[in-house]
């Protein structure tokens, strides 16, 4: 009587088993949880280009925008574990999102399968030409005497430039206003125009006026210093080096868990050779990101390092999507 369901089991592995000797036998879908043209569509469309190649079959990429990335997230989760869907998001869905929203349908860890992780952005701290800090700590103390005064943007509620003043607010007992804006670039045209005093954005959008000498660069928000401000310090070099103030800021490669390991292993290993292929760096660079391309263990290390940091923050700052 047992060895029907054993001979189930059998011809269930044996099916797996060929399926990954045969995979990819079919085009493959990246879904981004973004609209075209944004950043991680951008990335996406590079990736797929690169990795299709590798892979000998088109990539082609499902934009699926709205609901802090809620959309996104659960068509994968929800579409077959056979390496066919396939996340490529930034950190914000399945970092920030779940501790925004109530009842959110996905759990990372149980749900997703980890890839890759494919760039990490470069984020600056910048404060109009009207503050007089030349860095941090010149910075932290105007604040204190300004108590009550001083504006920040950000990109959106629950985003990494909101959750970073919020928790300046709580540590240094500085009463900084937060404005929220629709986007980085209503946020630094604000900035420009001297309605906010400072703002954490990418090298992308801050860049160029950081550069004009309209903005000024006080730290970058990693661990690295970048070679488009080789003369900005990062956050830890002066000295406010606590992992809330380090961003999160990553694009990465999922896949739906229970996808055979084989089919995991080979997405992982074109995933790392695209990425780490001087094209693709050159590319990922003009984009002001850092390549990446570690392993599944290496981003599911990462991951596990800065979530409950960033749900910490999330926490403290009251933020919340709905």
């Amino acid at each position: 009587m047992r060895s029907k369901p054993l001979l189930f089991l059998g011809l269930l592995a044996w099916g797996a088993m060929c399926a990954a000797q045969t995979y990819p036998s079919r085009p493959i879908t990246f879904v981004v949880p973004g609209p075209p043209g944004g950043a991680t569509d951008t990335v996406a469309r590079a990736l797929a280009e690169d990795m299709g190649k590798r892979l000998g079959q088109p990539i082609i990429v499902d934009n699926k925008p709205g609901g802090g990335g809620v959309i996104a997230v659960q068509a994968v989760t929800r579409a077959a574990a056979d390496g066919y869907t396939v996340l490529l998001s930034h950190s914000g869905p399945l970092i920030n999102t779940p501790y925004l929203y109530a009842n959110v349908p996905y759990d990372v860890r149980r749900d997703l399968a980890f890839v890759s992780e494919v760039a990490v952005g470069k984020i600056v701290f910048a404060v109009t030409r009207d503050v007089p800090a030349k860095n941090v700590q010149e910075f932290l103390a105007w604040a204190a005497k300004n108590k009550g005064k001083v504006s920040f943007g950000s990109y959106g509620v629950g985003t990494f430039p909101h959750l970073v003043g919020a928790h300046l607010n709580q540590t240094r007992g500085l009463d900084m206003t937060h404005v929220a804006y629709k986007g980085e670039a209503p946020m630094v045209q604000d900035m420009l125009a001297g309605n906010i005093s400072w703002a954490i954005g990418s090298v992308t959008t801050l860049g160029p006026h950081i550069k004009s000498g309209r903005l000024r660069a006080l730290a970058v928000m990693g661990n690295n210093r970048i070679k488009e401000m080789p003369d900005v310090p990062t956050v830890v070099e002066t000295g406010m080096g606590d992992q809330e103030m380090r961003s999160p800021a990553w694009l990465g490669l999922f896949a739906r868990s229970g996808t055979p390991a084989a089919i995991l292993s080979r997405l992982e290993t074109e995933a790392r050779a695209s990425v780490q292929s001087p094209a693709m760096r050159a590319r990922l660079d003009a984009m002001a990101l850092e390549p990446v391309g570690n392993s599944a263990a290496e981003f599911r290390r990462e991951f596990d390092a800065t979530e409950p940091v960033m749900a910490r923050l999330i926490k403290a700052s009251g933020a919340t999507a709905e």
